[in-house]
């Protein structure tokens, strides 16, 4: 397994820390050779855009086997999901060894408190919204999101330093209700025109896809797609109000 190559010329604050544990461990268990070319190919470089891509993706493969775990079941629907994105954003083969080491996270107990205590100091808060939506997806993959599932993402939301409006928005996106509307943009059925004019502007601003777009273009994709759902929020509440 290529591990090196994963994370490769973005080591970043990953080599450290609770990220750094799970690496060592995985990087111990795999090949004997496996140190050198780990050596080679991390070697640094000043370019901060990689760096954080190589930090995101080793924390999206700790943080997914958590969810995908989560109602303790482990689905191949969920794996795909994980698999499908990790190709489209990183190619065949650095994807496919985030796979297999998704695989051996999978068959491992970790505590990943502190893995997403670390996420959240290192991403900023677009970013950190933007995980959040991709953790929603993988629970959804089945079209069903378990309660154990909502809990596991609300709890690693906390952890990351994530407001419980900004989580429930987002959630709102996955599981529907008759207030889903109000919900994804964070406000109250009772909220004034203005104060839903204000929480649109805000969250708009708050998860434009450019925030993300230093992660790729999977994850600007994604961002596109919860920045649309904000702006379909918004237009229902409009129709519904009447508003211009």
């Amino acid at each position: 397994m290529k591990f090196g190559k994963l994370i490769g010329g973005g080591l970043g604050w990953a080599v450290g820390g609770p990220l750094g544990g799970v690496l060592g461990y995985l990087l111990g268990a795999a090949l004997d050779n496996l140190t050198d070319a780990f050596n080679a190919d991390a070697r640094p470089t000043n370019n901060e855009n990689q760096t954080m891509r190589g930090d995101f993706m080793v924390s999206l493969v700790v943080l997914s086997a958590a969810i995908i775990k989560a109602d303790r079941k482990v689905l191949e629907s969920e794996k795909e999901y994980v698999r499908q994105f990790f190709i489209r954003q990183f190619g065949d083969e650095v994807g496919n060894d985030g796979f297999k080491m998704l695989n051996d996270v999978l068959r491992q107990q970790f505590n990943i408190d502190p893995v997403a205590s670390q996420v959240g100091k290192m991403l900023n808060h677009a970013s950190r919204l933007q995980m959040l939506h991709y953790l929603f997806g993988i629970a959804n993959a089945d079209n069903f999101v378990h309660k154990a599932e909502i809990d596991e993402i609300e709890r690693i939301s906390r952890i990351m330093g994530i407001n419980q409006a900004d989580f429930s928005s987002i959630r709102s996106m996955f599981v529907r209700n008759s207030f889903n509307a109000y919900q994804i943009l964070g406000v109250e059925p009772s909220a004034s025109d203005n104060e839903v004019k204000a929480a649109y502007r805000r969250k708009a601003v708050e998860n434009h896809p450019d925030k993300v777009a230093y992660l790729g273009a999977d994850v600007q994709a994604a961002a596109k797609e919860k920045f649309q759902k904000i702006q379909e929020a918004y237009e229902a509440i409009k129709k519904e109000r009447g508003l211009n």
